[in-house]
């Protein structure tokens, strides 16, 4: 039986925003109260539990009822992605108000403004891709050696440390305040808060230019 999920977030768990908004369109849509699963973060987080139970929830011939895009996904190509998994499970999108509304993923009408969404992402995709490349050569040319910087620093890495040592931190809240991914933390600090490779790397490098 088909099954409309409805999902709603806001980004301030101190009671300045609400989601009566979100749940009475979705109600309006079809949506039943006990199929909403909701969540109160910043849609740049990674970590979101209600969108994690939501997305476990549907199944196939189902569809995901938002209010608009920029509840479900952190930018366009996250977006893409993650309508683009739902519908290799034969799940449906159906977007309520905003900039999106006409995106519904049941019609015909619907896919094919989506599948507009999605050469859009592959074109920044690419467009990003070929930037990179050329500011690489560029840099190579004046005998510079590209890449992305490193984000952690020395005043980060002491904070991580300093966080990682207390077992009720966490980990995504952490990141999101160092403005690090996950994986840049681990590279540099145990779940523990003692120092890797990388960390002492770190250190060391400020340690030269000290002295």
């Amino acid at each position: 039986m088909t099954t409309m999920i409805g999902y709603a977030r806001v980004s301030k768990a101190d009671g300045s925003q609400v989601l009566d908004l979100q749940h009475d369109a979705l109600g309006r849509a079809g949506v039943r109260p006990e199929h909403i699963y909701e969540d109160t973060a910043s849609g740049r987080r990674d970590d979101r539990p209600g969108l994690t139970a939501c997305l476990k929830a549907l199944r196939s011939g189902d569809t995901l009822v938002i209010w608009k895009l920029d509840r479900l996904g952190r930018d366009l190509r996250h977006l893409v992605n993650l309508v683009g998994d739902l519908t290799k499970r034969c799940v449906g999108l159906k977007v309520l108000a905003g900039e999106g509304a006409s995106i519904d993923t049941t019609t015909a009408n619907g896919r094919l403004i989506f599948a507009i969404f999605a050469g859009l992402a592959e074109f920044e995709r690419e467009l990003i891709v070929e930037r990179t490349r050329a500011g690489l050569a560029s840099a190579r040319a004046r005998g510079r050696q590209g890449g992305r910087p490193f984000k952690m620093t020395l005043a980060k890495l002491r904070l991580a440390q300093a966080a990682m040592s207390d077992p009720e931190t966490q980990v995504g809240d952490l990141c999101s305040e160092l403005g690090i991914s996950r994986q840049t933390l681990y590279r540099h600090v145990t779940p523990e808060g003692k120092i890797r490779p990388d960390g002492e790397k770190l250190l060391a490098q400020k340690a030269r230019k000290i002295s």
